[in-house]
């Protein structure tokens, strides 16, 4: 097997214009804004990527069926833009791995023609919070302004140690080949997959790309998220009350 394997399903001559980051990371932000995207805008399969550098295991289907993990790429045809997006099981589980697995998509995203490159993640905060801010970080500083008016915030120390994996990789290693690159992270406490927080980063990138989606499904699974967290905030004071009751 070689390092990294790139299959395409079809022999075509695909093009896209954008591309959108969404491999699984901190709360699982940006996987549930692609995957949303995906679904809600039929995007088409159009490539597999396999590699020695995701974890040494197989997934088992619903049905027990084993395979081996896979990033995948998918493809959207609008009518204002043409969209590649990168999803997958996982990012890599070492230092080389990430950056000649982000090698690699920055090669199939020129082999497509792509001119943006969107990544989307999580911004770990350690709490549950209520207002949630939607950071963000650009490779050239022209772009900021557009970013901002969508609702984009810049601060000077957040995220304090960088973007790690792909979502940072793809910007800088993007600005060598002249890719532009934004990255999108909504704050989340990390502990939880946070539905919510990909709603927030899904209605900027909404306005920065210039597509409605309907946003229900997640907007649901938010709601969803949002009652199990109560519950387990109601679980913990009721056993606290108990130990103080106790102690008395």
């Amino acid at each position: 097997m070689h390092d990294i394997t790139v299959d395409f399903l079809k022999e075509e001559d695909y093009a896209c214009d954008i591309m959108i980051e969404g491999l699984p990371g901190v709360g699982q932000v940006g996987k549930l804004v692609a995957e949303h995207l995906i679904e809600e805008l039929g995007a088409e399969k159009i490539a597999d990527i396999h590699s020695i550098f995701f974890p040494p295991q197989v997934l088992l289907s619903e049905t027990g069926v084993a395979y081996l993990p896979s990033n995948e790429i998918y493809r959207y045809e609008g009518e204002n833009h043409s969209i590649m997006f990168l999803v997958g099981d996982f990012q890599s589980t070492s230092s080389e791995g990430h950056y000649l697995l982000t090698d690699t998509y920055l090669e199939i995203a020129e082999k497509l023609g792509v001119k943006r490159i969107y990544t989307l993640g999580g911004y770990g905060v350690g709490h549950l919070i209520e207002d949630i801010r939607v950071l963000a970080a650009v490779n050239d500083e022209k772009l900021k302004e557009e970013v901002e008016n969508a609702g984009g915030i810049f601060t000077a120390n957040e995220p304090g140690g960088g973007i790690l994996g792909a979502s940072g990789l793809l910007l800088g290693m993007g600005a060598r080949r002249d890719i532009e690159g934004i990255c999108l992270m909504g704050e989340t406490s990390g502990y939880l997959v946070d539905p919510k927080s990909s709603n927030c980063v899904l209605s900027i990138l909404s306005k920065l790309i210039g597509i409605d989606v309907d946003a229900t499904k997640l907007q649901e699974r938010a709601e969803e998220m949002e009652s199990f967290v109560e519950r387990i905030k109601e679980s913990e004071k009721s056993t606290s009350e108990e130990e103080l009751s106790y102690i008395g």
